[in-house]
This record gives C-alpha cells, structure tokens and sequence, in this order.
C-alpha cells in the first residue's frame, strides 16, 4: 500500500475521529501518536508538510544544556530524553552524535571557562539522567590547545589555551524528520494531506479549502488539534503568541577548512550565550543562531535581516583566525519560534516548555516547545484531546515505535546499499532505489548528483513525488531535499526536479491501487 500523502483532499474522509491542523514536526507527530492509538486520523496543511518553523532549526537533536542553563531543569531533562529516543530506537537513521567544542582563548575570562566546564560535565549528568548510553554519546572530555586545533584548524590560534568537548545529538536534516513522521503516520492509516487550507475550526469539525482544485470540505471530527506553530493563533482568538527569529546563515565547507566539530563561539559581553557554527553532512556549515522579537502578520517564508546576518559575522569572526565576509555567506534562513506571550520582557527569556490549551469551542492547542521533544508535546496534545472529548483510545505507543527506515547502527552500517540514501531513508534506501529502477532510471543516473557540487539525487527527488506527497520544484527542492538553502545551488538543480514530476507520473497513477 502507498502511503496515504496527498496534495490536496481527493479521496479524504468527511468524518474522523481527528482531525490535526499543521503538518510540521509537531502536527505529523501528533497524527502518528494519534492513529497508533487507534485513531481514525485526518492531517491537513495549507502548504506543504514542514513549510513552517520545523525546517529553520539548527538541525540538532539537543540534549537541554542551554535550558539547563537558564534554570528550564525540567525542560533540560525532557529533551534529554527526547534525544536519547531519537538516536536509540525511534530515527537512529536521521540522527548521530556530534561533538561539540567550546574554545578558551585570551578573551575568554577564567570564571568562565570554568562554567563552561561544569556546564558540559551537567549535560552529561543529564545524559545519564536520561538513560542514553555512553556508546550514544561519549563522555565530555578537557582538549589541550593542539587537540582543539585537530578538530577544528581554523580556530584563532593567538591566545587559545584549550577547549572543552562535549556531544550532542545532529539530525541528517529537521525536513526529513517530518517528512519521515509523516510517512510513518500515513503507514499506519492516517491521511495525510497538505494544500488543504483549514477556514475555519470548532472541536467538532472544520471547513477546508482544497488549494489544488478550490473546492470546499466539511470535515466533522469528534476532536480538533491545533498545531499549526506560529499561526495558531490564526485559528484560536485565546491563543496569544508572541514569536522570536531565529536566523542562521549558510557557508561553503572550504570557508573554514577541516571543521569536524560543532564551535560554541561566546558572544562577547554575555555569560552564557553562543553563537554555533554547525558542519553539514553536504559539505556547507550553517551559523546560528540569532533570537529577536518578530512582531507583525507572521509571513508564510520568514526573513533574516541584515543586523542579524552582521551580529553572526562578528561573533563568528572573532573565534576564527580567517574572518568571515559577507561575501562567503551563500544562503541565510530564518524561523519564528511559537512562543507564548509571557508579558513584558526579552523573548530570550520565554520558557521553551510546551503547552495544551483548550479553546471555548473545544479545539486543543499545542504551542511552545521544541523540535527535539516532538514526541512529548503530541503525546500531552493527543492526550489533552481524548480527555476533553472522552474518547475511547489506546495508551501513546510512540516511545517505543521506530519511524519508517529505523534500524540499530550496526544493522544500517551493514547495509549494502547507497551511504547517502542510507543516510537518509536508513532500510528504506532500497525502496527508494528500486522506486527509481520501476520509473527506467539506471543506477548511474539515478544515483548521480543532480548538478554540479550539489549532492541530491535523482532517486530523492523521484521518491518525494511518489511516496512523500511533493506536488511541485518547491517541495522537491525547498522540503524534500535541502537544495533551496543556497540559492544558487537551488537555480542549478530545478531541471532536475522537473525531470523528477515528469518521470513520476505514469509511476503514480500505475500505482495509485497498490
């Protein structure tokens, strides 16, 4: 059977036990706890699956260090958690261990080093608090000045007197992550279907528009969720955010040569915050991240602003012996982080702990939060949801359900298949190369990169059309795959992409039945 991802409502149900609104990380996550529990589920989104914040994070699993910081304990050891789920049994195919280096250089004061250090020895407490094994993530560890440089040559060497190493969890990308909940709620029997515009909502049902042919739906459901991030507030009156940005830029590897590591560069003048520079498994480094109030309509594709794209340049400059330039920054992007109004003050400050909220017409709202605890904010809205409407459904089964393509490490490292699609799709590469085989690729051609110094391949852009619900270049290029980031890089590759829908067609209706 296809998974059941549509652009559009053809063939959608009129009446469910569920109907989630938003398909980022949290709204597939909620429609996956959902249908496990025995659910009949309808997921729908205006746009596409991932449009919104879910695809501009740092692409880090996180284990809560920086919450832990700021007094967020609870919030700390949530993602902690969350991370050890991801990496040991739930998406070990999307995620690896990363290791992560604070350097001490002249500028940086003693007192704080030292709180760097205990810092990076609590994150490991909260390792083991959470049970994640030290073969997972290995314990953190004090680099003398020459070690540091092994990891990372491009430091600025005048003044480094060492560096702390520590581990953290990396996503082989936020987008696929979705995509992948998405196909595995669709495998379970959800409907999955994005271009489909939610008018209006109550608890028990909600007016869609299909965006493919225009027209109009009435869905009758005996439970709503909401979890369309910073636009719920679009959908609820009593849901009041109040979003931050966070901009990141992107940077060719060569610009900061040998980087095997995640930099922590301190932001001068403050005691606890950094500036990231983040190594990409597809030869580009992201630098991240900003936090800034982002007040105004909220725009369907957010903006970085120059000041921002400066402050980064700074900072990171500072930490390396070759400045950054403007003129190396081949891509920028940025989020808005759903966080709810607190009141006066920086948004900085706003806890990143989720939250359920139930409206006057019965429609369950979760907001808040973070990618890596995905899992934990559907669980609480899939529970908050069967509450509110008394509905008769299973206990959450996610903690213990592998995404589609999850195996353990031993069992993806042995496979004899493509280590990029293995990368990406983990046991299902060999779908995804024999769906490429079945539309007349030859292995050569589908598994070459579709141009010139960009990585992607033909087979991922066919499987987005025929298994992942991609309707055109932009989901193929913007969602499915990362092309989009470097402008440049997305213009070489759209002829790619249009070869991809074409060569999907006959594909799709031949297998629309199966």
């Amino acid at each position: 059977m296809s998974p059941r991802i549509t652009p559009g409502l053809a063939g959608a149900p009129t009446e469910v036990d569920m109907v989630v609104i938003g398909l980022g990380i949290t709204g597939t996550g909620v429609a996956l706890d959902a249908v496990t529990r025995g659910l009949s589920v309808l997921a729908v989104d205006a746009h596409d699956l991932a449009f919104g914040t879910s695809r501009w994070s740092s692409k880090l699993v996180h284990g809560g260090l920086r919450y832990l910081a700021a007094g967020q304990v609870g919030v700390a050891h949530e993602s902690a958690v969350e991370r050890g789920l991801l990496m040991e049994v739930t998406a070990p195919h999307l995620t690896h261990a990363i290791p992560t280096l604070m350097p001490f250089s002249s500028s940086v004061p003693g007192h704080q080093a030292g709180a760097a250090r205990a810092a990076t020895w609590a994150g490991d407490l909260l390792r083991r608090s959470a049970r994640t094994s030290r073969q997972t993530l290995p314990r953190p560890r004090h680099l003398s000045a020459t070690e540091a440089l092994e990891l990372a040559p491009s430091l600025r060497r005048q003044g480094l007197r060492g560096a702390m190493l520590g581990w953290d969890g990396q996503l082989e990308d936020d987008a696929r992550l979705v995509t992948t909940v998405g196909r595995t709620a669709a495998s379970h029997g959800a409907h999955v279907c994005t271009r489909a515009r939610v008018l209006s909502a109550t608890g028990t049902s909600v007016r869609l528009r299909d965006e493919v042919t225009g027209a109009t739906h009435t869905v009758t459901a005996r439970t709503v969720v909401n979890a369309a991030g910073v636009w719920a507030g679009d959908l609820v009156d009593e849901v009041k955010l109040r979003p931050s940005r966070g901009t990141h830029l992107v940077l060719r590897a060569e610009t900061l040569p040998g980087l095997r590591v995640v930099v922590y560069a301190p932001i001068p003048g403050t005691f606890n915050r950094f500036v990231l520079v983040l190594p990409q498994p597809d030869g580009t480094i992201y630098v991240g991240l900003t936090d800034e109030p982002a007040d105004g309509p909220v725009p369907d594709v957010p903006q970085p602003t120059e000041p921002e794209i400066g402050f980064l340049l700074d900072v990171v400059s500072a930490a390396f012996e070759r400045p950054i330039h403007r003129t190396d920054v081949v891509g920028a992007y940025a989020g808005l982080r759903p966080l709810l109004d607190a009141g006066p003050g920086e948004t900085a400050d706003l806890s990143r702990r989720h939250a359920t909220l139930v409206s006057r017409t019965g429609v369950v709202t979760i907001v808040g939060g973070k990618l890596t605890t995905y899992r934990r904010m559907a669980q609480d809205a899939v529970d908050a949801a069967v509450a509110h409407s008394r509905l008769v459904a299973g206990p959450c089964r996610t903690r213990a359900l592998p995404l589609l393509g999850a195996a353990d490490r031993a069992t993806l490292a042995g496979l004899e298949l493509p280590p990029r699609l293995v990368r990406k799709y983990g046991t299902d590469a060999a779908l995804v190369l024999d769906v490429a085989r079945s539309v007349g690729l030859t292995d050569e051609d589908a598994l070459a990169p579709v141009a010139a110094g960009v990585p992607v391949t033909l087979a991922e852009l066919v499987f987005g059309v025929t298994h992942e619900g991609a309707a055109d270049v932009d989901d193929l290029l913007d969602r499915r795959t990362r092309v989009g980031l470097v402008p440049a890089d997305r213009e070489s590759a759209v002829p790619a992409a249009e070869r991809a829908l074409t060569l999907s067609r006959d594909f799709c209706r031949s297998s629309r039945d199966l």
